[in-house]
């Protein structure tokens, strides 16, 4: 049947990965670029990247990784797509962005969600979108409404990265239900996308794509497409989805109970609910997740932190200056927990949803010059980050949800055994990890979508777990300790934001 092409378009890189569709084993993988892919920020709290570009590491690293293994063009059965959520595209008449994209880290739109929370009045929106319109996707339009006229008079389509993405590879503009939902667009009571928001920030209907389903033929390789991949033209996409909830797929965290995480730019733990969970204050948000039916919901609950890998590689250039992530790890754990006294709030990254969409910024406390070594920043700052996952599973916790046990792939600051040990601690739960990754999970998901698989137990029977973390006794109080302080220090920051 020969190979199943995964591509995770991240806001780091593009990653894409070759899976044997006969025995589920990933063949080659490559991403691009090799240094980290820039994020422009015009403005503070500003986040964007060239769409153009995104189809420039798609095509080098599909090449590498086609290279890798030696597959020929048309070795390539279907094609999954993992996407960053929450960004923005915009495209004119002739499917050309009209500007670069807002990407999910980008703060600007905060007062536009806000101000639909409080017009619309947060009933509502509880009921219908279950959340806030916050910082989401159709936020992000209003503010380009606002601010841009120019710019939105020429839109003939808005969608997410996965979606531009598609378009790149399909000619077809459209987006699916589960992409609605990332925009704040989905209306959950009608199960029908949210024209009552639309209506409210002015938007022209006919400004969505059509609909598209997330398992299944979304379109085919153009000729243009298949010539710049070299891949055949025909080749089916059949998968496409956000991000976390593919990550969730990629571990095969499909039913209630289940918790998936991740641990790169951004950190994430996503939770399967078997109804409707919302959060009145949108610290968490409810998103479709990719099995979901309106007679078997299977909805995502997510906690993000936007600073997580990404202060581990600012760390990396512009304190550390040379070791390697094995390097710091190392050196992080040569320092107790707690990191004798030392505090890192790692929210530098936008504004933070556990926080009620405040940008907090990312800040050192306690720094003693007589005290504190390289070591120690390196471990306070992976402690702030596996401590603001925990600050995101206790409001999930609050809402209901049991978190006992966390899947997560074998990557970023999961493969730093400090990290792993502080968020088992402090939180309790088993960490379990897994041999697969984004792409992966995109690939496994193309051959569903194909019919290559028959189920998802089919897809995902070569899934390997490679360890477990439990809490270690001695780690939990001091741990714990640490997180209150962390906790406390993190209030401060919050309400001087007010």
């Amino acid at each position: 049947m020969g190979y199943l092409l995964g591509i995770d378009l991240g806001s780091s890189s593009v990653k894409v990965a070759l899976v044997d569709a006969d025995d589920g084993r990933c063949a080659a993988s490559a991403h691009y670029p090799k240094t980290e892919a820039p994020i422009a920020s015009p403005r503070p709290g500003w986040a964007e990247q060239s769409p153009d570009d995104w189809w420039l590491y798609t095509r080098m690293a599909v090449a590498e990784a086609m290279a890798a293994c030696g597959a020929g063009a048309a070795d390539v059965s279907a094609i999954g797509i993992s996407y960053q959520m929450h960004g923005l595209v915009c495209l004119d008449a002739a499917m050309q962005p009209v500007r670069d994209a807002i990407i999910w880290c980008d703060s600007r739109a905060v007062p536009f969600g806000e101000a639909a929370w409080r017009e619309l009045g947060s009933a509502l929106c509880l009921d219908r979108l279950l959340g806030s319109p916050g910082n989401f996707t159709a936020a992000k339009l209003a503010w380009v409404k606002a601010n841009q006229p120019g710019v939105y008079e020429r839109i003939r389509h808005f969608m997410l990265p996965g979606d531009y993405l598609a378009l790149r590879l399909t000619g077809v503009a459209a987006t699916t239900a589960c992409g609605l939902s990332e925009m704040t667009l989905w209306d959950y009571r009608e199960e029908a996308p949210a024209g009552f928001l639309m209506s409210h920030y002015g938007f022209d209907p006919g400004l969505l794509p059509p609909l598209v389903p997330t398992f299944g033929e979304q379109g085919v390789l153009t000729a243009g497409a298949a010539a710049e991949l070299g891949l055949k033209p025909g080749t089916p996409v059949t998968y496409r989805a956000g991000d976390q909830p593919n990550n969730a797929l990629s571990l095969a965290v499909l039913e209630p109970g289940e918790v998936a995480s991740t641990a790169g730019t951004s950190g994430v733990v996503y939770g399967i609910a078997g109804g409707v969970v919302r959060d009145p204050l949108s610290r968490v948000n409810t998103f479709l997740h990719v099995n979901h039916t309106p007679s078997a919901p299977r909805l995502g609950v997510m906690h993000c932190v936007g600073g997580c890998g990404i202060l581990n590689s600012w760390l990396r250039r512009n304190v550390a200056k040379g070791p390697t992530y094995d390097d710091m790890n190392q050196l992080a754990a040569s320092v107790p927990a707690g990191s004798e006294g030392l505090v890192v709030v790692p929210f530098g990254n936008g504004a933070e949803r556990v926080l009620e969409n405040r940008t907090v910024g990312c800040s050192v406390h306690g720094l003693d010059f007589n005290r504190h070594s390289q070591a120690h920043l390196l471990r306070a700052s992976q402690e702030g980050v596996a401590f603001s996952l925990c600050l995101g599973m206790e409001v999930m916790q609050g809402l209901g949800m049991r978190i006992e046990s966390i899947h997560a792939g074998r990557a970023n600051l999961f493969l730093s055994p400090v990290f792993r040990s502080v968020l088992a601690a402090t939180s309790g739960a088993t960490v379990e990890l897994y041999d697969t990754d984004g792409a992966v999970g995109a690939a496994r998901g193309a051959g569903l979508g194909a019919g290559i698989y028959s189920s998802a137990g089919e897809a995902f029977a070569s899934l390997r777990q490679v360890s477990v973390e439990e809490p270690l006794p001695e780690a939990v109080e001091p741990c714990r300790e640490a997180y209150e302080r962390w906790k406390r220090r993190v209030e401060q920051e919050s309400e001087a934001c007010l």
